[in-house]
């Protein structure tokens, strides 16, 4: 009895499932053997462990099937706008400059805050980049540095580079570019006007 009401469920599920794909206008292939292993929806003709090998292998196929890791997309100082995210820059340091260093209270583990303001630039123009804590040795001025997946924080109007969590810092070999130091995009001030609709 029981195998005859998992061999109903697996066969409703089937057809449940062909006619979503028709509805769809898609051609896929699901066969119920490709389905992830579920007690009940097991089909009654193909053995346990016969089950097992090809959830097994359909799970290595799709993981070997993944796309391949995109190369990043650099861009200038120049096309950074406000609250924006995910820029990936290749800058000289210009000079840095030690805003906030204090100890933390935490105990055994107390280590400097720092938080350091450094002009950062390329060839188009020049922003103020904010490092922090062990970005702080990495900004030393004359270097070159790679900021991944950098982000635009607005600070009293102005534009300020950072990268968090989520972003590196490389330092690489030195750029063979001339800063246009004329276009600080951090002297740009920018105001928050609400849109009114009409």
């Amino acid at each position: 009895m029981g195998d005859q009401r998992s061999s109903t469920h697996a066969v409703r599920f089937k057809r449940l499932f062909r006619r979503t794909s028709q509805a769809s206008n898609r051609t896929l292939v699901s066969p119920l053997s490709q389905l992830p292993l579920l007690p009940n929806l097991r089909h009654p003709s193909i053995s346990l462990s016969l089950q097992r090998s090809i959830d097994q292998e359909g799970l290595r196929s799709m993981a070997q099937s993944k796309t391949a890791m995109r190369k990043p997309i650099f861009t200038k100082v120049d096309q950074l706008q406000p609250e924006t995210n995910g820029h990936n820059l290749t800058v000289k340091v210009i000079s840095s400059n030690m805003v906030l260093q204090k100890v933390r209270p935490d105990g055994a583990q107390a280590r400097p805050a720092q938080i350091a303001e450094c002009l950062v630039g390329d060839e188009t123009g020049t922003i103020v980049f904010t490092a922090r804590n062990g970005q702080v040795d990495l900004m030393m001025p004359d270097t070159t540095v790679i900021l991944r997946n950098a982000k635009i924080d607005m600070f009293k109007g102005s534009m300020r580079l950072a990268v968090d969590k989520w972003g590196r810092i490389e330092v690489t070999e030195p750029a063979s570019f001339d800063i246009k130091e004329d276009n600080n995009l951090s002297l740009v001030e920018y105001e928050l006007v609400n849109a009114v609709e009409q």
